[in-house]
């Protein structure tokens, strides 16, 4: 096991986003505005942060609209779950020091 804890998740504000999208159930999606809510971000940070995440293919931002009001999806991709897995995993490793 890797003793480097992924960059892209280890970022504060990153992982606060990764946690919060991990609990939710595989597949499942929250809006951003409640994403914003729950997390205590402004919108530019947490679209900074997003932006990071998606790049890693860790989260999908999905754009909709309900009746003519735009709405943003986010979820964790499986890519992005497994990633926390292992992020989780090393971290506990590297604590219980079975490095």
């Amino acid at each position: 096991m890797s003793v480097e804890l992924d960059p892209v998740i280890h970022a504060q504000a990153r992982l606060r986003v990764t946690v919060a999208l991990a609990a939710l159930a595989d597949g499942d999606s929250i809006s951003f505005p409640r994403l914003q809510d729950l997390l205590g971000m402004t919108a530019g940070n947490l679209s900074t942060h997003l932006r990071k995440l998606e790049d890693a293919e860790y989260v999908e931002i999905t754009k909709t609209h309900q009746r003519r009001t735009p709405v943003t999806y986010v979820s964790l991709t499986r890519r992005g779950r497994l990633a926390f897995e292992d992020y989780t995993a090393t971290l506990k490793a590297l604590l219980n020091g079975s490095e």
